[in-house]
């Protein structure tokens, strides 16, 4: 028998101590940003990308490429920073500087028993804006993602932001109530919780086929879209995975919308069935004083990626503009 490791082996091993030193040292800035109270780099190289700990230790994982105006990507449920990869390589290949972070409990991201809410998240972004200094950005978010950048924006003001868009977005809110007659019934989002639960590997691989439209005739199935949906999914922590449904369906963000000041584009397809439009995109639209909405038909929820080569020619217009 040879006993020497195989290449592959080989690779895993040394990728786990350099794994296992970038967690020492993670652990050490957390610590130090958990005693002062302020968010703390990790140390450059330290993994994947680039990490940033925030104030109650958690650790934000976010990949940072190019340069120029920077544009900031906020990811969709249960998703990461990769989702936005086409119009992050566009976007940089154009001279702008592109940004995306895993949410807390996402991705590459640490995932904190508590403080899995819309709050943390849009602090957390600042925290991130403010450690890369950032000026004159633009923020981009999906889905979720959509309703962090508009609380960022209400909870922390457009200093750092010059334009915003909200793409697929859930404010002002997706839960049916007496103020909001067009939401959805909260038995769709206690079904969302028991699937999560239940068997949420083959709930993020069904999910994928309304999620994209690919439930619709004649729609251009990718298996290799589905595969890489779930396999997001599952780097999302249970419980942050779980307790980020309560904050996609029932928050309602309609004063942070009236709080928005600067120009936002809103970008929505007509045939969401995950985010209906008319809950959504066009309720905010009448908030927002500054806003342009793109309607696309026959658009699904995931048109960052079966849209992309559309989206990506308007994101690069309303930047320039």
């Amino acid at each position: 028998m040879n006993d020497k490791p195989s290449l592959a082996r080989r690779s895993l091993l040394a990728g786990a101590a350099t794994a296992a030193a970038a967690g020492a040292a993670l652990s050490t800035s957390a610590a130090a940003a958990a005693a002062t109270g302020k968010p703390a780099a990790a140390p450059a190289g330290a993994g994947a990308g680039h990490f940033l700990t925030v104030a109650d230790g958690s650790v934000i994982h976010y990949k940072d490429w190019g340069s120029g105006q920077p544009v900031v990507f906020s990811h969709g449920w249960p998703l990461q920073g990769d989702a936005w990869e086409d119009q992050m390589f566009f976007l940089a290949s154009h001279g702008y500087r592109v940004i995306a972070h895993d949410r807390r409990g996402h991705g590459l991201s640490s995932q904190p028993w508590g403080g899995n809410d819309m709050d943390h998240y849009a602090d957390d972004l600042a925290a991130l804006l403010n450690h890369l200094d950032l000026k004159n950005a633009v923020l981009v978010g999906h889905s979720t993602g959509g309703g962090e950048v508009t609380r960022y924006l209400a909870r922390h003001g457009s200093k750092r932001v010059a334009k915003a868009v909200l793409v697929g977005a859930v404010p002002p809110q997706m839960v049916k109530s007496a103020t909001n007659p067009n939401g959805l019934p909260m038995e769709v989002f206690d079904g969302i919780r028991k699937s999560v639960v239940d068997d949420r590997a083959q709930f993020f691989m069904d999910l994928t086929l309304p999620f994209y439209g690919y439930n619709r005739p004649g729609a251009k199935v990718s298996q290799g879209v589905r595969d890489t949906f779930r396999a997001q999914g599952m780097q999302c922590g249970l419980k942050n995975a779980y307790d980020c449904i309560k904050q996609f369906s029932e928050t309602d963000f309609s004063a942070d919308l009236r709080k928005i000041d600067v120009p936002t584009l809103i970008v929505h397809g007509d045939d969401d069935q995950i985010v209906p439009i008319d809950a959504s995109a066009r309720a905010a639209a009448k908030l927002v004083k500054r806003s342009t909405l793109l309607v696309y038909e026959g658009a699904p929820h995931g048109l960052p990626t079966t849209h992309k080569h559309r989206l990506n020619a308007d994101l690069l217009a309303f930047i320039k503009a």
